[in-house]
């Protein structure tokens, strides 16, 4: 699209004590036909569908129920809204008027937005503060990575929605929560190293993933809420197996943050234990595994890592 306009609309200022997770308009509804008219005939087919069908409404997009969810927990919260949920896209404003009426028939609690007109749209991530950003475009996800943001691109998935009202989700651990030293050790020593090393460093804690900050902003999220009857739950699903186990829960008490659940799985497929938990996102770095968790879950694949290179 045009590199030209950038609309940015902020009514209020945020607080810093949210939890802000910034989303594409591509993550949260469905412009699968749409996108794909751009791509083959170019901007100003896709202005003019956008404008013709302003008033129909899309539909939900992967990432829609995870918003429901997230935007769902300010119910239960008192004066100040704990989640707050921004729109960052790259449409301009003219054809983002029909993801606006979307949002507004689904009384989706979004009113802070950023139409680029075809511009990257990650470098209104961190004037918004945002915590965590999802979008289906993997270069701007790239670049918020490297601008020290937890970032995801959101993969297309035919999982269902979750039933349950609680909010799951799901982190890998080496590339995502923590740093990918141990996979580079697998990968060039192989898993026999790997073990002997996470023995030997088992209490010098890992070093900070890109996902360390969203996070923690999620721990003090369920931090507000009675832990026996939290509407947030966490999981850790990782490769990882004993002995190397040990390390990560001695690093995750160091840091003060509570993981839900923890599923060391030594390398058997993710997906069904990802069905299992009821995960409504699942991030990790490894393209085989997202390849088999996208089966299950919505899933977020974080290009990061000796896994990504």
């Amino acid at each position: 699209m045009s590199r030209s306009s950038k609309i940015v609309h902020d009514p209020t200022a945020a607080s810093d004590n949210k939890l802000v997770v910034a989303i594409s308009s591509r993550a949260l509804f469905d412009l699968g036909d749409s996108h794909a008219l751009f791509e083959q005939e170019g901007l100003d087919a896709y202005r003019n569908f956008q404008i013709e069908h302003e008033e129909e409404i899309l539909q939900p997009g992967v990432a829609f129920p995870l918003v429901q969810k997230l935007l769902g927990l300010n119910k239960l919260a008192g004066d100040v809204p704990p989640v707050e949920v921004i729109l960052l896209s790259r449409n301009s404003g003219d054809t983002g008027l029909r993801i606006f009426n979307s949002i507004q028939h689904y009384e989706l609690e979004i009113s802070r937005a950023a139409f680029t007109s075809g511009a990257p749209t990650s470098d209104y991530i961190a004037p918004f503060k945002a915590d965590l950003f999802l979008s289906a475009n993997a270069e701007d996800v790239a670049r918020a990575l490297k601008a020290g943001v937890a970032a995801a691109t959101i993969l297309p998935s035919t999982a269902p929605p979750r039933a349950s009202e609680q909010l799951r989700i799901a982190f890998d651990g080496d590339a995502v929560i923590f740093g990918d030293e141990g996979e580079r050790v697998s990968r060039e020593e192989g898993l026999e190293a790997f073990h002997r090393n996470e023995t030997k460093l088992a209490e010098q804690p890992l070093s900070v993933g890109p996902f360390r900050g969203f996070l923690t902003a999620v721990h003090r999220l369920q931090a507000a809420f009675p832990a026996e009857n939290s509407p947030i739950r966490t999981a850790l699903v990782t490769a990882r197996s004993a002995p190397a186990h040990k390390r990560v829960i001695l690093t995750l008490r160091r840091w003060g943050v509570r993981i839900d659940e923890a599923l060391f799985l030594g390398g058997r497929d993710k997906g069904p234990f990802l069905d299992a938990f009821g995960a409504d996102i699942f991030f990790d770095d490894s393209p085989a595994n997202v390849e088999s968790a996208r089966k299950h879950v919505a899933t977020g694949h974080v290009p990061h890592g000796v896994s990504n290179p």
